[in-house]
């Protein structure tokens, strides 16, 4: 009988998440399904997955329609269906939590996306969403804006499980890394426990090629004939997965230094680089690609249905970190020589990336809305 390759990444020392929720997913048993056979060890959520859930099928029509009878806002039914689909997962991933000491079995949570670029505001929310799920592992997504970045700090001084999402920088990830290394070293100070408080670090993958790619045949286009011209194609395609094993060789260099060591001799948890947005959007490429070179010990993937149904079915696992620094860091030096820099077009996608979770944020409360009235 076939291995299923999902299963063989947890022997690999990555954890797969899957990068969806719908209550039908929780209540027909397949949850519990993938984590029994697939070796799903978490889930993460969005605003844009939401949105597409609850517009879909007949699953949240009940409490639809017994919150309508209660007169509530579409902000307060939207925390309601939000929060008992996270709570009702969480329970189903209890398990996987317990068993592994509390490294995996999380479900994220989005901070409201209208709050990404207010400080305090996000702060304060992803507490009081953390207290209001009740829940040990469920990790509140902050992203990881210039705004955002000193909530990430409060969140885990104050003993906040944190997804810190829309990372596309190995800079902005850095920024991120010190957040979390600050917040850990308050939390350490307060005399709270810092095992209690995992965390990751998402860094987006695909979306870097989706951006990038246009530019690349531009710049060719631009310089036909030219070694400029040639070094543009030869980058087709690879400067995301180049940009994510910095981004891990950053990891390796954070957790091995005296200040980490220090921390976690005292119980801190490793913040994970999640690889996220890791389904692939351009049909040329792999279905599989940003799953196959990204396995690596100390990583989580979290993967869209499709992603993972297409890794189970073809996945080949091997380690793709190890030693992948060199070949990173030249496809990056040959990226620096194109017009856009890389630093420019992680700035578009973060931007993009708020614009879009809130976008269907606020698709969703109107969705919602209408159904209330």
């Amino acid at each position: 009988m076939k291995r299923n390759p999902l299963v063989a990444l947890r022997e690999a020392g990555q954890s797969p998440w899957l990068d969806y929720i719908h209550r039908g997913l929780i209540v027909s048993g397949e949850l519990a399904r993938m984590i029994r056979e697939d070796g799903i060890s978490g889930v993460t959520s969005n605003p844009t997955i939401f949105e597409k859930a609850v517009s879909s099928g007949t699953d949240y029509d009940a409490q639809v329609a017994e919150l309508a009878r209660e007169g509530v806002s579409a902000e307060s039914a939207y925390q309601r269906i939000v929060v008992d689909d996270i709570r009702a997962a969480a329970d189903v991933l209890r398990p996987v939590h317990d068993a592994s000491k509390g490294e995996d079995g999380y479900v994220s949570l989005e901070v409201e996306p209208d709050l990404a670029h207010e400080t305090k505001a996000t702060s304060d929310r992803a507490r009081e969403l953390f207290r209001l799920v009740g829940r040990p592992n469920v990790m509140i997504k902050i992203p990881a804006t210039r705004e955002g970045l000193p909530a990430v700090e409060e969140a885990v001084a104050s003993g906040v499980p944190v997804n810190v999402t829309l990372i596309f920088s190995v800079k902005r990830y850095g920024e991120v890394a010190e957040a979390y290394l600050r917040g850990v070293e308050r939390l350490l100070a307060a005399g709270g426990d810092p095992r209690q408080v995992a965390s990751v670090a998402s860094f987006f993958v695909s979306r870097v090629d989706t951006a990038a790619d246009p530019l690349l045949l531009a710049e060719a286009q631009a310089w036909p004939g030219s070694p400029r011209a040639e070094t543009a194609l030869s980058l087709v395609g690879k400067l995301a997965v180049a940009n994510a094993q910095a981004a891990y060789a950053k990891f390796l260099e954070i957790v091995s230094t005296e200040r980490w060591k220090g921390l976690e001799a005292r119980g801190a948890r490793r913040q994970r680089p999640l690889w996220a947005s890791t389904g692939t959007k351009n049909p040329k490429y792999s279905d599989v690609k940003y799953v196959e070179e990204l396995i690596g010990r100390d990583t989580v993937n979290t993967m869209p249905p499709q992603t993972m149904d297409a890794f189970r079915d073809h996945g080949k696992v091997a380690d793709a970190l190890t030693g992948s620094y060199p070949a990173a860091k030249a496809v990056l030096d040959d990226y620096s020589l194109m017009e856009t820099g890389i630093e420019e077009v992680c700035a578009r996608l973060e931007a993009e990336g708020v614009k879009s979770f809130l976008d269907s944020y606020r698709k969703l409360l109107a969705a919602i809305g209408k159904r209330l009235v």
